[in-house]
């Protein structure tokens, strides 16, 4: 992998690099930049149809949360008078302009994305059909299936003085109409029809060799007549609400479940942040639903095309097995099963690190289980961020409780989306006995930690886990993150204290392992940051490898500059926002950044510092963690890093997962000074990590029926060197 570099004599490094504009990429542009390679991915032709159909629908779900969050922050910014300018120097409405240029660029991308797919899912005999493009018999089929499967849901409201505008909550749908009475035909009537959340966006007429996908709305509109009978249609338009989603929370609340209630409840009815609707909708209609939303013409959007393309999420549903990726085999750690399933004896045997979703979750939620059944076990305190709806973590932990167990669960309210659905977990763990914590009021606790105490042998025993994801079996399918299990007594009394710092505010004056934020996650890392580059400086080997979701500290970036100019070799794997700069000549010459998009979201966060050797190297520093390099991770989140020094589980980490990150050449773009992104390559016989890591079992899981094979398991070759500027 070639290093683009941007040559600038002296004079000008100096003169400008002390810019912030000129230092660093604008997040919220950044932000825009990752999900369009999220949507080159629906527009890849390597990838199976409907996988691409999901990719499509990710990228709307994600422009939509960018608006409800990061937009709808920005315009706060402005509506209020506040002139602080981001990273690079802009200001919110400087901001605002271009992300409205970039994201108005991103939706004419994803809709002639669905006319692209909507042709090929029709040679597939999946037909997304209109009206015009129904027979008289589906037409027949719909109407009878509208009026028993939708019309029982549907509430039509006529908007005058006897019936107010209706509240329509955020990515609500709604279809209004302009009618004209039967009995007084020169004047209209304006009506409308909330889609309800129950009923799903496409309806199917299912033929013997294809399949239709008729939109709600256009179900509404062949059936109006049922829902205003005698009335004449004159005009329809559809519109899409996207509401300021961003929760407040009091910071001196003494209630925080109390507080978080409320809040939820009133972020439905969040300020407009985005009206979508269909172009050329009717000028009458427009403007009907802007005097009744209180909305701005600035903030109408008119799609040429679907209305709520993550809506098409629903077409994964469809059993179209030959048009998804072939499933793989899940692997569980052979070593767990050559202790009889026994994951404590097998921790306590060894340090193991699990690689989701390659090897199954299910070890986690095994562990977890087997200390609530377990006689032995004393007590488990658990963290959890976001998890599933019928969590086997949640049932767990109340079935330790029920048996008289002491359980701690730190419950973290303030996951963004997930704050109901943690309040309704606090809830039923309390009435089990959980005793259930929620942290900090100021700071998130985004650390994912497990702690088991166990008596053996007449001693006490902690066996911990630390993990780089959540404690969530349906996105541990998706999601590539990394379980550690061990029983070093350090790390396991370290781990302690984080729980205590977060139960009792009892903060440690030292930690023997652990990397903790807010107390010392910038602090360490910008330690071994500045070694790195004191070693180049003495002419020794130095190198820094680094894989997170997003880099935006401007401490942390100024350091790896100062480092790349020492001469320190970096590379970095960063999926999302990444406000660094790489390859500038005699700045950041020695800064490689890619992002890896794939068939799974990479998630997994892990620092490699080379120590006094070339990377990889058995005596690197490495770390994995739970924290992005931003600045919400450094100073407003609990987080943890932990260091690896088992043998086989660092050679794990370094030389075969960030190998294989780095090698990545098929999933990979590479980042230009300018913030703009290229595709490594489209080549399907290149290397894909993904691919690898679906064939390959990992090192610290390997059994002894694995150990036996006369040949071992392929490893990626370790990355090419930097070629040196001449």
């Amino acid at each position: 992998m070639s290093i683009p570099t941007l040559d600038l004599d002296d004079d000008v490094i100096a003169q400008h690099f002390t810019k912030p504009e000129h230092r660093f990429i604008n997040r919220e542009l950044s932000w825009l930049a990752f999900n369009g390679r999220v949507l080159e991915e629906a527009l890849n032709p390597h990838n199976p149809l409907l996988e691409r159909v999901k990719f499509l629908s990710i990228s709307a779900t994600n422009l939509d949360e960018f608006y409800m969050v990061r937009v709808a922050g920005l315009m706060d910014q402005l509506r209020h008078g506040v002139h602080t300018t981001s990273l690079d120097g802009l200001t919110p409405r400087q901001q605002l302009t271009r992300i409205q240029e970039a994201a108005g660029k991103l939706m004419e991308d994803q809709q002639q994305c669905w006319l692209e797919l909507k042709k090929q899912l029709k040679s597939e005999h999946i037909n997304v059909a209109g009206l015009t493009q129904l027979s008289p018999g589906d037409k027949a089929w719909l109407k009878d299936h509208f009026t028993t499967h939708i019309f029982p849901l549907l509430t039509p409201i006529a908007v005058d003085p006897a019936h107010p505008f209706p509240f329509i909550p955020n990515l609500g749908m709604v279809q209004v109409l302009e009618l004209v009475p039967p009995k007084k035909p020169s004047r209209r009537m304006v009506a409308l029809i909330p889609f309800p959340q129950a009923l799903p966006r496409f309806i199917r007429i299912e033929h013997k060799k294809s399949l239709l996908m008729v939109p709600l709305e256009d179900a509404i509109t062949l059936c109006f007549d049922q829902l205003f009978p005698g009335y004449k249609l004159e005009s329809s338009g559809l519109f899409r609400i996207i509401r300021d989603s961003d929760l407040d929370i009091e910071e001196e609340a003494e209630d925080l479940m109390r507080n978080l209630d409320i809040a939820v409840k009133k972020r439905r009815h969040g300020r407009i942040v985005r009206i979508k609707t269909m172009k050329n909708v009717p000028p009458k209609l427009l403007q009907f639903m802007l005097e009744h939303l209180d909305a701005s013409p600035d903030d109408v959007v008119e799609v040429d095309g679907l209305v709520g393309l993550a809506s098409l999420g629903e077409f994964l549903g469809l059993g179209r097995a030959d048009l998804m990726h072939k499933p793989f085999k899940v692997r569980f750690p052979e070593r767990i099963n050559d202790f009889g399933g026994d994951c404590f004896a097998a921790i306590h045997a060894k340090d193991i690190i699990v690689h989701h979703p390659y090897e199954s979750f299910d070890v986690v939620v095994q562990f977890v289980r087997q200390a609530a059944r377990d006689p032995s076990v004393i007590s488990i305190k658990q963290t959890l961020y976001r998890t599933s709806h019928d969590s086997p973590i949640v049932r767990a932990l109340i079935e330790a409780a029920e048996q008289g167990k002491s359980v701690t669960a730190l419950v973290e309210l303030k996951a963004r989306f997930d704050e109901e659905a943690n309040m309704r977990l606090s809830r039923d763990m309390e009435r089990a006995g959980v005793q259930v914590v929620y942290g900090f009021v100021e700071m998130k606790t985004h650390a994912k930690l497990s702690l088991v105490v166990r008596r053996e042998a007449g001693n006490l025993r902690t066996y911990a886990h630390f993990g780089t994801g959540n404690y969530h079996p349906a996105t541990a399918k998706i999601y590539t993150d990394l379980s550690f299990f061990t029983t070093d007594p350090a790390l396991c009394q370290d781990a302690n204290y984080v729980f205590n710092y977060i139960t009792g505010y009892a903060k440690p004056s030292k930690f023997k392992k652990l990397i903790v934020a807010p107390l010392n996650l910038r602090k360490t890392l910008l330690r071994h940051i500045a070694a790195e580059a004191e070693l180049a400086r003495a002419g020794k080997p130095a190198a820094i490898w680094a894989k997170m979701n997003a880099l935006v500290d401007e401490p942390i970036i100024d350091a790896l500059y100062a480092a790349s100019q020492a001469g320190v070799q970096i590379d970095l794997v960063v999926r999302g926002v990444c406000a660094l700069k790489p390859g500038i000549a005699g700045f950041s010459e020695n800064i490689r950044v890619k992002s890896l998009v794939g068939r799974f979201l990479e998630h997994a966060r892990i620092y490699c510092f080379g120590n006094a050797q070339p990377l990889p190297s058995r005596t690197a520093k490495i770390f994995i963690s739970s924290a992005d390099w931003m600045g919400r991770n450094m100073d407003r989140r609990v987080e943890v890093a932990v260091p690896i020094e088992n043998v086989t589980v660092h050679r794990q980490v370094l030389d075969q997962i960030m190998v294989a990150n780095l090698k990545d050449e098929r999933q990979s773009w590479q980042l230009h000074p300018d913030g703009s992104y290229s595709r490594m390559t489209q080549d399907p016989e290149s290397f894909a990590a993904h691919d690898y890591f679906m064939t390959n079992p990992s090192l610290s899981g390997r059994g002894r029926a694995l150990q036996q094979l006369a040949a071992a398991p392929a490893e990626p070759e370790t990355p090419p060197k930097k070629k040196k500027r001449s």
